[in-house]
């Protein structure tokens, strides 16, 4: 497998390192033949290219057969015109990554204020509020007059079908349970088409159960019993919002893993931001990257039905569960290394285990 690494702005060079060690000691471990590709994206490539991202780097990376994203200085990047593109976004839209896979558990060692649960959100990623993807050329969100703006929102059958889809056979591999939220009450065409393929696609699968909840009133659920769901599906705005809560709830955002999936690519990538304010200094928590890294190895082994990249998959898994309890962690979970350590003890437990 052929894997493009950038690694970011900000904390993103010292988490990816990280990352790339937990990759290579999966290969070495499993087989699996990984060839990881180094480039810049970010402030790197703006410096040496004149842009964030380049036409080059993204043919680059559509002949690999993964992507994995270090952090990104998004905030930074504010006019297109000069070569500030934000990444994360350009990716998600030139690869038509539709599905955004977020897992949120809690974990042995790491405080929490609720029961323990394990659940995912599925969130739709390519179109919704978010007026830099979801028309074709320039922006969907207009400044009128001085003082008055208008945001466009799209709403599409065909992406409320695949990503109800994702979410449905990611279901059938777990608690076999997914949960539709929505702002139906009032939004009520598009969010009621969002609805209507839900349904629609929840009919091929009779094996699971379906229930449906108004996104306000699931952030009070999700608060108060995450341990209540498995596989929650939502548009891009709402999963955005609920998968940074649930993860939270997990014990720290720093635990949470993030892949973005289409039917021919996939990019790992943390669910948390580039935090400059702690860069350089060793202390920076790499684990979402890694287990997003997992997650990447996981898709690749689904699609090509290649066991040994499942397996490596659940054993990047198993071993940041036990690195965690243990200890073998950055201090904002209870642990007692720095970054660079936190890498070299998870790639060591990972080839011992």
């Amino acid at each position: 497998m052929k894997i493009v690494v950038l690694p970011g702005d900000g904390i993103g060079p010292e988490t990816m390192a990280a990352t790339t060690q937990v990759l290579q000691a999966a290969s070495q471990r499993f087989g699996l033949g990984l060839a990881l590709e180094h480039d810049v994206a970010g402030h790197d490539s703006l410096r040496q290219h004149g842009a964030t991202v380049t036409p080059a780097l993204l043919e680059r990376v559509k002949a690999a057969d993964g992507l994995m994203l270090g952090p990104m200085a998004t905030y930074d990047f504010k006019d297109e015109a000069k070569g500030e593109i934000n990444p994360s976004k350009f990716f998600r839209k030139a690869l038509d990554l539709y599905a955004n896979i977020r897992p949120a558990r809690t974990w042995d060692g790491v405080p929490h204020k609720v029961g323990q649960f394990d659940l995912v959100v599925v969130r739709e990623n390519t179109e919704g509020f978010y007026a830099d993807r979801n028309i074709a050329s320039g922006s969907s969100e207009m400044l009128i007059t001085p003082d008055v703006v208008v945001s466009l929102r799209r709403i599409t059958r065909d992406c409320c079908a695949r990503i109800a889809r994702s979410a449905f056979e990611l279901a059938m591999t777990r608690g076999r349970h997914v949960s539709v939220v929505h702002k139906a009450n009032v939004l009520k065409i598009g969010d009621g088409m969002f609805i209507e393929e839900c349904q629609r696609v929840a009919r091929e699968f009779p094996e699971v159960r379906v229930d449906e909840f108004i996104v306000d009133a699931m952030m009070a659920h999700v608060v108060r019993a995450p341990q209540r769901f498995d596989v929650i599906v939502t548009t891009n705005m709402f999963g955005d919002i609920l998968s940074d809560l649930t993860a939270e709830l997990s014990g720290s955002l720093g635990l949470g893993g993030s892949l973005n999936a289409g039917r021919e690519h996939a990019m790992g990538q943390a669910a948390h931001g580039s935090a400059p304010d702690i860069a350089g200094q060793n202390v920076a928590n790499p684990f979402s990257l890694i287990l997003s890294a997992g997650q990447l190895l996981r898709w690749q082994g689904q699609r090509r039905q290649l066991p040994a990249f499942l397996d490596a998959a659940k054993a990047i898994e198993l071993t940041a569960a036990a690195a965690v309890s243990a200890g073998e962690a950055t201090r904002d979970v209870g642990g007692r290394l720095g970054t660079a350590e936190t890498g070299r003890a998870f790639a060591q437990r990972l080839l011992n285990a």
